[in-house]
């Protein structure tokens, strides 16, 4: 387990290099750096004037060097005046030029500083985070119980009307994209019946004081979407579980239907669904881009949306290795639970 836990860390570290570089290299590309000097100075600045504003500023170095100061391998780019610094990558507001560090990058805990925030990218993301894992943890106590439950079911009654009406609902539920669902519970729920107003359109409040009116919806809407995915995989294994040999062994011994679904069947089938359980973490943060934008509810989805449309390129990285070490490490724990969930896979 220690060599296979090695290996893995060392394949993650590659991965989260290779793609964070890919995510560099696009956030970097020409027109978003013109847009990035205009937005920081005004929007008539010439094209020389952008260029000078770029090579000041420390953008006109090679990629690779820029990509190894923004990771912390290479040192900031500086900018003297007379043979004295006068600004650099790591040189900080109310900051001694002399004062100021050699390297600046994500390993040593510098992020940069956002464009649109004016604010420290570590500080920004640690505060959104907070919020979208509020939201996520609801959805998950509400959708992975739910979707076991629905999914044990109609695995159990393969091919009765119990199982083609959960496996219905289920495909219904995995076919309508969240921006279809979420308008769909807006318009139903979030008006007014008998002159009371049960459930909130906006999300918004629910970052200073969380209540069932203003997070039912959002929760919902995400719930509905990855519910039917979960159910039906479980669905699919539990009813292969309950045609294997030793199901028929034990029915054939007298044991009930209820033991024989609770003690043998059930620990079994939700070994594949673990791992697809495991993978909601990451379609999570995608998701939540849409739900958060929709129901105006300021977290990692919302500012990702917002950093995106005006091309602050600091918190759009600093998103981007959050993202990437959600899936990494989500990937690696689900298949660390898996060899313990099923005895006979063995790590080599």
């Amino acid at each position: 387990m220690g060599s296979f836990l090695l290996r893995r860390i060392g394949v993650m570290i590659l991965t989260a290099l290779c793609l964070t570089f890919v995510v560099f290299f696009l956030t970097n590309l020409e027109p978003n750096l013109e847009k990035l000097t205009k937005s920081e100075g005004n929007q008539r600045m010439t094209d020389e004037q952008v260029d000078a504003w770029l090579t000041r500023n420390g953008y006109r170095q090679p990629l690779l060097v820029r990509y190894g100061e923004w990771l912390g391998v290479v040192p900031g780019w500086t900018r003297e005046d007379n043979g004295e610094m006068v600004a650099g990558r790591c040189v900080k507001p109310g900051m001694e030029p002399a004062d100021a560090p050699s390297f600046c990058g994500v390993l040593q805990g510098d992020w940069g500083s956002s464009t649109v925030f004016k604010e420290p990218v570590a500080d920004i993301l640690g505060k959104k985070l907070a919020l979208t894992g509020q939201l996520m943890f609801w959805v998950m106590i509400v959708m992975v119980p739910l979707a076991l439950l629905i999914g044990v079911l109609a695995g159990m009654r393969e091919g009765t009307r119990t199982d083609r009406t959960l496996s219905t609902f289920s495909i219904l539920s995995t076919s309508t994209p969240e921006y279809v669902s979420g308008v769909i519970l807006i318009v139903v729920f979030a008006s007014r019946m008998g002159g009371l107003q049960w459930f909130k359109g906006t999300s918004a409040s629910a970052m200073e004081s969380l209540t069932f009116a203003n997070f039912t919806l959002p929760v919902a809407t995400m719930a509905l979407y990855g519910l039917g995915y979960i159910a039906r995989m479980t669905r699919a294994s539990m009813a292969e579980v309950m045609t294997a040999q030793y199901i028929r062994t034990a029915r054939l011994k007298g044991v009930t239907f209820r033991n024989v679904v609770l003690k043998h069947a059930l620990r079994n089938a939700l070994i594949a669904p673990f791992t697809v359980i495991m993978l909601q973490f990451p379609w999570l943060l995608t998701g939540v881009v849409i739900v958060e934008t929709l129901f105006n509810y300021k977290g990692f989805g919302w500012t990702l949306v917002l950093a995106a449309g005006n091309n602050d390129i600091e918190l759009l990285m600093g998103a981007s290795v959050v993202a990437v070490l959600v899936v990494l490490v989500t990937q690696l724990i689900s298949d660390i639970g898996y060899v313990f969930l099923n005895p006979r896979v063995r790590v080599n």
